[in-house]
């Protein structure tokens, strides 16, 4: 029997057994946040070489203005919570090249890999709001925070657009050395405003 032959024997024989019902696995994922997916998340996001601030609501309008000093021109997306003054977005990415960092809300962020999932909803923007200016400032709450990526793909609405986003955008095509901001922004700041307990 040649190694075609046998293949396909072994493609009868699976063939064969397919009529049977399929083992089910129990699923028996955390569907609640526990302050240890906190801790994580905040451990992730700086493992990748992104800020990270901590603070309570009454907090974020000072934390927001630390972490965007020295930018200059800063993008504000509809229905993003606070005012710190900057600008509306742009019609035109040309116009986006102009402004040195963005504010976003996040739709949720996962503390197994330390992610932020935009799915383009109110304070989010549009994507290439995330990816154009050179600073990006990231505000999620605790809650939002969940225990890994089966949890995030259960509460993402499939049919939203999403950015996954772990740390700032890297490369390391040439010569394997680091090169931050190519693909997008070479500095992300995230921002988790929890009740301050």
């Amino acid at each position: 029997m040649n190694a075609r032959e046998e293949i396909l024997a072994a493609v009868r024989g699976a063939l064969r057994h397919a009529d049977r019902a399929e083992a089910v696995v129990p699923r028996g994922y955390r569907a609640t946040v526990a302050h240890a997916d906190v801790e994580l998340f905040a451990e992730r996001v700086l493992d990748y070489r992104a800020a990270l601030t901590r603070c309570t609501a009454a907090e974020l309008p000072d934390a927001l203005h630390a972490a965007l000093r020295p930018a200059r021109k800063v993008l504000v997306p509809e229905g993003f919570p606070v005012d710190i003054g900057g600008s509306p977005p742009p019609s035109t990415t040309a116009e986006l090249a102009e402004f040195d960092a963005v504010v976003t809300t996040a739709a949720l962020g996962i503390a197994a890999t330390g992610t932020i999932v935009l799915d383009h909803g109110p304070g989010q923007g549009r994507r290439a709001l995330s990816l154009v200016p050179d600073v990006h400032v990231c505000v999620l709450r605790e809650e939002q925070i969940v225990p890994g990526v089966p949890e995030a793909v259960a509460a993402l609405d499939p049919a939203r657009p999403q950015t996954w986003i772990s740390g700032p955008s890297a490369t390391s095509d040439i010569e394997l050395t680091r090169v931050e901001g190519v693909h997008g922004p070479r500095s992300l700041h995230v921002i988790v405003v929890g009740d301050g307990s």
